[in-house]
């Protein structure tokens, strides 16, 4: 295959559509991406000779421009992020620093971040063979700490360690919180390093940005001064709209960016696949069902393998991944017995050593195609394959370049293949290729002012070093700071805010978010432990009756108790899955910000949503819709931030909506806004819900809410606030270009739905939108 002329991506997409029925026409957009050539730079002077032989050792002779450039600024002491595509070598631009540090500072500590475990111990592995070849950096022992790490291993990397590798949970949980017994390594700590901090949005981003600030501060005690001299944090992130901003958010202190990006990368043909709508099979409501993005996934896959393509295909899902990989193995037992053993599956929670075992199969050929779940996306190092394949949209335009980027190898194409789910999102994106393909990434949306993040986050910094005056206006932190003292877990001194006797906040707080306390989900009859959930979620998630996958096994809820924080579950496949329908209440809790445009308000405003669950839907793995079972679950209140527009009833009747039709109208254009926010801000659909009525809260008013789903809110109403105008004109267009004919998941239906998809009119929503935009345009001009 590597004989093969530069448009072998051409070749391979027109053998998938050769697979397809004639009929379908499922490829709505193809663009062709221009082979990038390497540039090199020299070694920089002050890395020395024995580390740089350690590279050369390694086959790197030269080092690529980028990775010099933030390898520079590191070395300077300037906090830098550097960001640029998959597989472009972004380890060795802190790689080189770090290592040069640690050879000439015997005192000298590193400290690793990743957001999961796997792709930490990936980078672990290189750091051991790295100093493994310096002879001066023999007692660096690069070593993990996380919550896998047995004590005596803890106990050897806070105390022999020069080289840690953790993730965010275990720096607040174990380090800050016992930051006294590593006094050591916080006075010595050159660098910090954040790889993939693009990961880090949200809620979760939020607390990470607390975390990092709590971690320079401590620093700086240990090392004796207020600016932590000596401290360097290195980011590391996918191609990023404004990385250098984010990182700055994240840090709270200045950070430069390198984006230029010197590896060199084959060309790529990218496919835009829109499956055809199923004519033996009707949905909620009636509505037409695409086919699945995954059985569509499945069937290229097996076509590209056919051909001899090294096939790596993403779906969202650990037991989606499972599924393709079946369904990739029935269509070759037809057209391709012989290639039937080499397709599999891959997803975390295999061992370690499966993992490594399938990635060399892969890398090497021996095995022709992977269905993975997004296992694969961070940082592990496979690259140059001959496709991919992703069985929808991954949420955001940087996760899209991170899992395209898996494909290409040096000077030869390859094929990308974006399969369209039944989703507004995916829906937009096919028909509207320059969002995805042309558009600047999305910036990472964080909050860290936040109150439900902060008080806690204060709490936890005052518990381990009494909080200043000049730290509090600092973070913004002065009312959150009031409300703890009069709540009593702080004390206001003339020096500060020290804790309250007896406080120890650490355990309390979920940096990744879930609120209300935990619900621990345990196995039937052995009383094992498979996961947890936040009591928020747990009526929606967890209910009786309720199916849930883990690790890619199917269990049933059997019971669930809020009281005792327990969810009881037995394994069982029962051939469906289920979704919750809840009813939903919401009232305005304050004037927020607010802009009238003749007779459209749109606002970004504080508000308490009340979600009561009180049935779900059974469906057969098609879709189809077997029957609703009712339930009687608690009702749970969340204090939230909103996107708010309401309209006039005369201004909706003028437009061609009349008063029956504005509940369908207002709903449908509801759930297609929903669907679109992730094209602003970087969330995922479930990172939000909304609320629409006729009769709003606001003077009686039609309206149409759309919220952050975490408490105190997490940015993202905010974002499409911000910019509401593209968010809507893009969902406008993403219902026009369905072709159903009354409403349908991939525009207006959505499988979060409390009221079942029940009143909704498609051409009342585009109706609802258009008149919006038009008043805000008119407003403007």
């Amino acid at each position: 295959m590597s004989g093969r002329a530069a448009d072998f991506g051409r070749e391979l997409l027109d053998c998938a559509v050769a697979g397809v029925d004639p009929d379908e026409h499922p490829v709505r957009h193809v663009a062709d991406l221009a082979a990038r050539t390497a540039r090199h730079s020299s070694w920089p002077q002050w890395v020395p000779d024995d580390v740089v032989g350690a590279f050369v050792a390694r086959g790197i002779t030269e080092p690529w421009t980028h990775q010099v450039a933030a390898a520079d600024l590191a070395h300077a002491g300037r906090h830098v992020v550097l960001s640029t595509g998959t597989a472009s070598g972004k380890s060795l631009a802190y790689q080189v620093p770090i290592l040069t540090a640690l050879a000439e500072d015997p005192r000298a500590r590193a400290l690793y971040l990743s957001p999961t475990k796997a792709l930490g111990h990936d980078q672990l592995r290189a750091a051991q063979s790295l100093t493994g070849a310096v002879e001066r950096l023999a007692d660096v022992g690069p070593c993990p700490y996380d919550g896998d790490t047995s004590t005596e291993a803890r106990q050897f990397a806070r105390e022999r360690s020069r080289w840690i590798f953790s993730n965010p949970d275990m720096i607040h949980l174990s380090l800050l919180r016992n930051h006294a017994r590593w006094a050591v390594f916080l006075r010595n700590l050159r660098y910090v390093v954040v790889d993939e901090c693009h990961y880090y949005r949200g809620i979760f981003g939020s607390n990470v940005a607390m975390i990092l600030r709590r971690l320079v501060r401590l620093c700086a005690k240990y090392a004796g001064s207020a600016d932590a001299p000596g401290l360097t944090v290195v980011f590391a992130s996918a191609t990023a709209a404004s990385p250098a901003a984010t990182a700055s958010e994240l840090l709270g202190h200045t950070v430069e960016e390198v984006t230029e990006d010197g590896s060199p990368q084959g060309g790529r043909t990218v496919a835009l696949w829109e499956p055809a709508l199923r004519d033996d099979l009707l949905g909620e409501n009636g509505a037409p069902v695409r086919r699945s993005a995954g059985a569509e996934a499945a069937r290229v896959m097996a076509d590209l393998m056919v051909e001899g393509a090294r096939t790596l295909t993403f779906v969202r899902s650990r037991r989606g991944a499972e599924l393709t990989a079946l369904g990739a193995q029935a269509r070759l037992e037809t057209t391709a017995p012989d290639l039937v053993d080499l397709v599999a599956s891959y997803r975390a929670g295999y061992l370690s050593e499966e993992r490594r075992a399938l990635e060399s199969a892969l890398a090497d050929g021996s095995l022709r195609g992977l269905a993975t779940t997004n296992a694969l996306e961070l940082g592990v190092d496979i690259a140059g394959l001959d496709a991919v394949v992703l069985a929808g949209f991954p949420g955001t335009v940087a996760s899209f370049w991170q899992q395209a980027g898996r494909a290409g190898r040096r000077g030869q194409s390859a094929l990308i293949v974006m399969i369209a789910r039944d989703d507004p999102l995916d829906t937009y994106l096919v028909h509207h290729p320059e969002a995805l393909l042309d558009k600047p990434i999305e910036r990472v949306v964080i909050d860290p002012s936040n109150p439900y993040v902060l008080g806690p986050q204060l709490l936890c910094a005052a518990t381990e070093l009494p909080l200043t005056d000049a730290e509090v206006r600092t973070w913004n932190a002065e009312e959150v700071a009031a409300a703890l003292v009069d709540d009593g877990l702080l004390r206001r001194r003339p020096t500060g805010y020290f804790p309250t006797p007896g406080v120890d906040p650490h355990p309390a707080v979920d940096i990744r978010g879930s609120s209300g306390g935990q619900i621990a989900i345990l196995e039937t009859g052995t009383g094992r432990i498979l996961g947890t959930t936040g009591a928020g979620q747990a009526p929606s998630s967890v209910h009786p009756g309720a199916v849930y996958l883990h690790r890619g096994e199917s269990y049933v809820v059997d019971s669930l108790d809020f009281e005792d924080g327990v969810a009881f579950v037995r394994a069982h496949d029962p051939g469906y899955s289920t979704s919750a329908r809840e009813v939903t209440d919401i009232v305005v809790t304050g004037p927020g910000e607010r802009r009238t445009h003749g007779e459209v308000t749109v606002g970004v405003v504080p508000v308490s949503v009340s979600h009561t669950v009180t049935s779900y839907l059974r469906r057969r793995l098609d879709g189809e819709v077997i029957d609703c079972v009712e339930l009687d679950m608690p009702t749970h209140t969340l204090d939230t931030v909103a996107v708010m527009c309401t309209i006039t009833p005369e201004a909706l009747e003028r437009n061609g909506i009349p008063a029956l039709r504005f509940p369908g109208s207002l709903h449908a254009a509801e759930h297609a806004s929903i669907g679109l926010l992730p094209l602003v801000a970087s969330c995922d659909r479930g990172d939000i819900g909304g609320v629409s009525t006729a009769v709003g809260p606001e003077d009686g008013l039609p309206t149409i809410f759309v919220y952050d789903g975490y408490p105190g809110g997490a940015g993202f109403a905010d974002r499409g606030y911000r910019q509401l105008v593209t968010w809507w004109t893009a969902t406008a267009e993403a219902i026009e270009a369905c072709e159903c004919p009354s409403g349908c998941p991939s525009c207006v239906q959505s499988p979060k739905c409390g009221n079942g998809n029940d009143p909704l009119d498609k051409a009342g929503a585009v109706a609802v939108l258009r008149l919006v935009l038009d008043e805000l345009a008119r407003s403007s001009s």
